[in-house]
C-alpha cells in the first residue's frame, strides 16, 4: 500500500507527555513524521501543535490511535490529507490586484488551494476570472439597502455550500459582512487590508497618507471576525518608502504588499499552519 501524507494540528491546554503521546500513536502506525512544530503559550497555557507525516495506515486506524491520545489530553484536533489542495471561494469588487495574484499563483501550481469560483458585487472583474478559466458569480449589493445585503450574504453561504468551499478569500471585497455571516465563516474566511486603518479610511488611503507624509506602508492579512479589520493575524509586511514616492506609487506598492500578505495568508492557511489562540494565531512557518 502507498504511503500518504498527511496534516494533524491540534491545541490543549498544556502538560508534560503530550508530544510523546501524539507521535508514540503515529509511530505505532509505522507513520514517518516529516515535520513537527509546537509551542506553548506562557500567556494562555495553551499548548499548540502541527505534525506532517507520511503513512500508510487507513484514515480509520489513524483516528482510532489519535482518539486515545485526544481523550486523555483534551484535544482539539484536526487530521487532513496533505496532497489535497482546499476548495476555495474568492471574493473582490473592483480592483483586481489581489485577486490577479492569487489566481496566477493557483494557475502555477504554487497555492494548494482548488479556486472554485469568484464572487463579486461587481461585474468589473468577470474578464479576468474568465482569463483563468474560473467561474464568475455576480452577486450584487445596494448600497444603504438591508435587504439587498442579507440576500446577497444568504447567496454568499449558498455558494459556498455548493462548491464545498472551506476557506474564503476577500481579495479586496469592499463589503461590510454581517456578525451573522461572520460567525458562520469563523475561522474559514481570511481579509487583507492595507495598513493606514485606522488613521486614514474611506477611499483613497494612500493618497491621504501621501499628504500626511508617512514612511511606512504595509499590510495585513486577518481571519473576518464581526470587529471589522480586527479579526486574528495571519501575516503582515512592511515597506519603507520616503517623500520622494509619489501617490500613485504609494499605491503601486501598496497593492504588492496587499498581494504577496494575502497569498502567504492563503498557502499557510490551506498548509494547517495557522492555529488560534483566542484572539492571536500561532503560524507554524
Amino acid at each position: 500500500m502507498s504511503t500518504r501524507p498527511r496534516v494533524l494540528t491540534l491545541s490543549c491546554p498544556d502538560r508534560p507527555g503530550i508530544v510523546h503521546a501524539v507521535t508514540g500513536a503515529l509511530v505505532a502506525l509505522d507513520a514517518n513524521i516529516t515535520e513537527s512544530q509546537q509551542y506553548g503559550d506562557p500567556d494562555t497555557g495553551l499548548f499548540t501543535m502541527r505534525v506532517a507525516f507520511d503513512a500508510t495506515a487507513s484514515e480509520e486506524a489513524l483516528r482510532a490511535n489519535l482518539e486515545v491520545v485526544a481523550h486523555r489530553f483534551d484535544l482539539v484536533w484536526t487530521l487532513s490529507a496533505a496532497d489535497e489542495p482546499l476548495p476555495t471561494l474568492v471574493m473582490c469588487s473592483r480592483q483586481g490586484h489581489c485577486l490577479n495574484d492569487l489566481l496566477f499563483r493557483h494557475r502555477s501550481g504554487h497555492l494548494p488551494v482548488d479556486v472554485r469560483a469568484v464572487v463579486s458585487n461587481h461585474t468589473d472583474l468577470a474578464p479576468l476570472a474568465q482569463f483563468y478559466g474560473i467561474p464568475f458569480v455576480h452577486v450584487p449589493v445596494t448600497t444603504g439597502d438591508a435587504a439587498s445585503k442579507a440576500a446577497a450574504e444568504a447567496r454568499l453561504l449558498e455558494l459556498v455550500d455548493e462548491h464545498g468551499a472551506e476557506l474564503v478569500v476577500l481579495a479586496r471585497y469592499m463589503q461590510v459582512l454581517s456578525d451573522d455571516l461572520c460567525r458562520s465563516l469563523s475561522g474559514r474566511a481570511i481579509n487583507i487590508h492595507h495598513s493606514f486603518l485606522p488613521s486614514f479610511k474611506g477611499a483613497r488611503p494612500y493618497h491621504q497618507a501621501h499628504a500626511r507624509g508617512v514612511k511606512i506602508i504595509g499590510a495585513t492579512a486577518h481571519y473576518v471576525t464581526g470587529d471589522l479589520d480586527e479579526g486574528p493575524i495571519i501575516e503582515q509586511e512592511i515597506e519603507r518608502v520616503d517623500h520622494r514616492a509619489t501617490a500613485s506609487e504609494l499605491v503601486r506598492l501598496g497593492q504588492d504588499v496587499e498581494a504577496r500578505t494575502l497569498a502567504r495568508a492563503v498557502r499557510w492557511h490551506a498548509e494547517q499552519r495557522v492555529l488560534l489562540d483566542g484572539n492571536r494565531t500561532v503560524v507554524f512557518r
